[in-house]
């Protein structure tokens, strides 16, 4: 635990007028009691940074799919549905930039912007 997360562990302890010792078992008890959510809950940073990368790697593919699209339509050929699938993929860009901007307000401490 760093310094920063002891003293927002001891504050949240004063707060509930507990001691130290007795709001870390509380807490444990409630997290042990409910596994699945727990694990959902605090699931790594490093997990959650995995999968960020993961979807930008997907973007990148998708990105190299609308090139390929961009050549054959300078080619003469048809994409009905190519607005939907823009649509579809700038959704998923701004949902991945929000999911980095509030992994960022969560390591610095603070509410995503």
């Amino acid at each position: 635990m760093n310094d920063a997360e002891f003293q927002r562990f001891t504050e949240a302890a004063a707060h509930c007028q507990m001691s130290n010792a007795a709001f870390l078992a509380y807490a444990v008890d409630k997290a042990a009691r409910d596994l699945t959510r727990t694990a959902a809950e605090i699931a790594t940073e490093r997990q959650v940074i995995d999968e960020l990368f993961a979807a930008r790697r997907h973007l990148g593919r998708i990105h190299g799919l609308f090139n390929q699209i961009a050549k054959a339509l300078n080619s003469g050929a048809d994409a009905p549905h190519l607005d939907t699938g823009a649509k579809a993929v700038r959704s998923a860009a701004r949902r991945m930039e929000d999911a980095a901007d509030a992994l960022l307000a969560h390591r610095d401490g603070g509410a995503a912007e």
